[in-house]
């Protein structure tokens, strides 16, 4: 079985339980891919340089960032940093991991879009200007070849666009993309126990989605980013993954509890 583990970038999400449970996977020869976010990181280094971080709302409702020449600057070496930093963790736990981005080897590619609908004061509108792609294709060769010599690649955006620009992609979506082309299980870390019911309601986990019904449910109980998660794991069923659940990082042996049946668990019978 092959495990992707996205770790969110979230300020509230401690990656230690994950690099841990990694480690332990590893040990037992399971093939680990980890996709990694960094929207804190990105968010704190726009303040150091002076610029305000800017999310707009897609006409589905969808939060997404705003990424401009400059931003794209920033979100570059922010993510850098982010991976490195992550990259040693590993490897002060006796993984041996490979930090990769979506360009190297055109790992993470597809279409930009360098205009975008949103929505602002109701109203819908198009911005352009922004660096982002919808992932369309993984170099599978690439992981697998790190994977059969016994490494973890560290996988982060940007994306390489297919006019050979590098670009933001949502890292929860990148995270869908690998693991359907692996047909492997999916595991999204975030800083909550799963997709609840009642946002306010810690004790409305929705704890598993079978059907399109529960699929219906599930959206439309999402809010704010967790809209993502839920997109996320029903773009990664869809597109080959053994199945997707969404847990909490800072819980204790989150990787192995997620694969246990905690969180949320999204079953292939539900796309």
């Amino acid at each position: 079985m092959t495990v992707v583990v996205k770790i969110g970038g979230a300020r509230a999400v401690d990656p230690a339980g994950a690099v841990t449970d990694v480690a332990h996977l590893t040990v037992n020869d399971e093939d680990v891919v980890v996709v990694h976010g960094g929207s804190t990181a990105v968010d704190d280094a726009l303040d150091d340089f002076g610029t305000e971080p800017e999310y707009v709302e897609s006409p589905s409702g969808m939060t997404g960032r705003f990424t401009d020449a400059e931003t794209m600057n920033v979100f570059t070496m922010a993510m850098g940093k982010v991976n490195t930093d992550l990259v040693a963790a590993f490897e002060n736990a006796g993984v041996p991991a490979v930090g990769l981005n979506g360009v190297d080897g055109s790992l993470l590619t597809g279409p930009r879009k360098s205009a975008v609908k949103v929505v602002e004061d109701g109203k819908k509108k198009i911005r352009r200007g922004d660096h982002s792609g919808k992932i369309e294709a993984v170099n599978t060769d690439l992981l697998q070849t790190q994977l059969d010599a016994g490494y973890v690649p560290v996988v982060s955006v940007p994306m390489l666009a297919d006019d050979g620009v590098a670009v933001n992609a949502d890292a929860d979506r990148a995270a869908a993309a690998v693991a359907g082309a692996l047909d492997a299980t999916l595991v999204v870390l975030t800083d909550v126990a799963g997709v609840y019911e009642d946002p306010e309601d810690p004790d409305s986990l929705i704890e598993e989605v079978l059907t399109p019904a529960d699929l219906a449910a599930a959206e439309a109980a999402a809010e704010g980013f967790m809209s993502k998660k839920v997109l996320a794991a029903t773009e990664a069923l869809e597109s080959g993954a053994e199945s997707v659940v969404v847990a909490d990082a800072n819980s204790r042996d989150p990787v192995v509890r997620a694969l246990d049946g905690a969180g949320t668990r999204f079953d292939p019978e539900a796309v």
